[in-house]
């Protein structure tokens, strides 16, 4: 077997490959007497049939099913021989198959990029230092009441903060919209789930009572016919109900698990899942940054074998997210809404792998043990989340890479600059969700800046 590479860009390789004719022919053959021993033609017994009558029936399609599987044996041989790492699967073809005559096929491919490592040196990172106060355990549980109010009916005019339960038809320029309707509808006025001066107009109204409603469809709304327009809503009001927020004892307690009855440790139990959050919420912030400088110092070129496979990903976690279901077809969810996401993805994997392999950096089994465990504290029954956790390998690879992932962001936050900022919990949280929507806004304007090239 003779082999070839040629380089065609940094990360794409065309292997030639030439197989002597006689190790074709040979196996072919092989095949060809293998398929007599159980071929019935009217006229022969079964294995009597001449082989000048196997070759001309079955000649073509046994030697296209040889050349295949020797395509694909020698393609391996070869990525070894010539130690090559591909990324994703090859495009083989074929570019001499004749009998007689050498086997010769080219084998295209992308291999993982060879990365010569940037550190984050002088990287400005914002790490964010949190107090949480009584004032802000305080307004967790007014949020946990809000979650488990009830509605009781009244018969007043609707205040904000009130639900109402209505009809209503939209209408622009005289004629029903589609999606423009809806019967015993429950909506909590002020809770901006509808568009702007819809629930304002509904502040007052009676039960029993219609009203018209004059809105403007803001001019980036999600369903392009609309947006911008002009709209009458005719809306029959018949609920207003207002909130019941649940007492603060040891009913409500028991809810989340506080079985003493004692606010005391209602509170401590609210503050240690406020700071668990905040902890959380200022890691995710400090790792965004610390892995958006690393990417900024290393531009490596991503394999699009593996960006098509990210990509696939999001697609199926998108159609879990949105309650599509497992028969869902992800294909037709477009790739231009996940490509950028996936190449940012593969090429923080990359390089994370790098400063991994770089430094060197492993889990024991302890550290899995006790990660497990922390985790497992956000479960009722943490025992069995740890046992089941343990005893799953594919889970426990899950945690280690976590853990690997963590050591290698503080190993590169030790070379950046690091400044301490005073924030509030809710500013906390508020600054982790800012920085991923900032780097999936700068992901996205890549997107087009690339696509406007």
């Amino acid at each position: 077997m003779q082999v070839s590479v040629e380089t065609t860009s940094q990360i794409e390789r065309r292997v030639k490959v030439q197989v002597p004719a006689s190790e074709v022919d040979q196996a072919v053959a092989s095949r060809l007497k293998d398929t007599a021993k159980n071929v019935r033609l009217n006229g022969f017994r079964q294995g009597k049939v001449p082989m000048s009558v196997i070759r001309q029936r079955y000649g073509r399609g046994v030697r296209n099913e040889v050349v295949s599987e020797m395509m694909r044996e020698r393609y391996v041989q070869a990525i070894t021989q010539e130690s090559l790492n591909p990324a994703g699967y090859p495009q083989i073809e074929p570019t001499v198959d004749e009998e007689g005559k050498d086997l010769e096929f080219v084998a295209t491919l992308e291999i993982y990029p060879q990365v010569e490592l940037n550190g984050v040196e002088g990287a400005e990172v914002e790490r964010p230092v949190v107090d949480i106060s009584d004032a802000d355990v305080d307004e967790m549980i007014e949020t946990l009441r809000k979650q488990h109010a009830t509605w009781e009916e009244v018969d007043r005019e609707a205040a904000e903060g009130d639900q109402v339960t209505i009809d209503f038809q939209g209408y622009i320029d005289g004629e029903p919209f589609d999606g423009g309707k809806a019967d015993n509808h429950e909506l909590v006025l002020g809770s901006g789930s509808f568009i702007p001066g819809f629930e304002e107009q509904l502040v007052g109204a009676k039960p029993g009572e219609d009203k018209t409603l004059n809105v403007t469809f803001p001019t980036d709304y999600q369903a392009e016919q609309l947006a911008g327009k002009e709209a009458t809503f005719e809306v029959t009001i018949h609920k207003v109900s207002t909130q019941q927020l649940p007492e603060i004892d040891a009913e409500f307690f028991e809810k989340f698990g506080v079985e003493d009855g004692s606010e005391e440790t209602f509170r401590a139990e609210v503050l240690k899942n406020m700071q668990r959050e905040a902890d959380k919420a200022i890691d995710n912030r400090v790792k965004q940054q610390v892995l958006e400088a690393l990417k900024k110092a290393n531009d490596i070129a991503v394999p699009q074998s593996l960006i098509d496979q990210e990509t696939d990903g999001l697609k199926r976690q998108a159609a879990q997210q949105f309650g599509l279901g497992e028969d869902f077809d992800v294909s037709q969810l477009p790739n231009e809404l996940f490509s950028e996401q996936a190449k940012s993805r593969v090429q923080v994997g990359l390089l994370l792998a790098e400063v991994i392999k770089v430094n060197e950096i492993d889990a024991s089994d302890d550290e899995i043990q006790a990660k497990v465990e922390e985790v497992a504290q956000q479960y009722q029954e943490p025992e069995q989340v740890v046992e089941y956790y343990m005893n799953n390998e594919q889970l426990k690879n899950q945690i280690k890479s976590s853990i690997l992932e963590d050591k290698a962001v503080d190993r590169l936050l030790e070379q950046a600059s690091v400044k301490d900022v005073e924030m509030s919990y809710q500013e906390a949280l508020q600054a982790a969700q800012q920085q991923s929507e900032d780097d999936d806004a700068d992901e996205n304007e890549a997107s087009e800046d690339e696509t406007q090239a």
